[in-house]
């Protein structure tokens, strides 16, 4: 699985426990951002229908239903990004 945060790769060899972190950025690992349930589309955003609802998706929480989400997993957060600067690359005006 890929952390949700910095997109470090963590080989996950046994259960997620719900107090794993990621050893580079110290996020929780067992959140929904990483989970393979995890989908913005549905309803709570998960595709587990009877998972209990998690308001705070980045956050550790108890969750019985969690796997880790396999895939390349999100880009990493840039804390000194300039997001006018991403924009106007994303639109560049011809």
């Amino acid at each position: 699985m890929n952390c949700f945060h910095c997109a470090r790769e963590i080989t996950v060899t046994e259960r997620v426990g719900f107090r794993d972190e990621c050893p580079q950025c110290d996020r929780p690992l067992h959140a929904c951002l990483n989970c393979g349930f995890y989908d913005p589309a549905y309803n709570n955003q998960c595709r587990e229908t009877q998972a209990e609802r998690v308001v705070d998706k980045n956050r550790a929480n108890f969750c019985e239903y969690f796997r880790p989400r396999s895939g390349a997993g999100a880009k990493p957060v840039s804390s000194g990004a300039n997001p006018r600067a991403t924009l106007d690359t994303l639109f560049k005006k011809k």
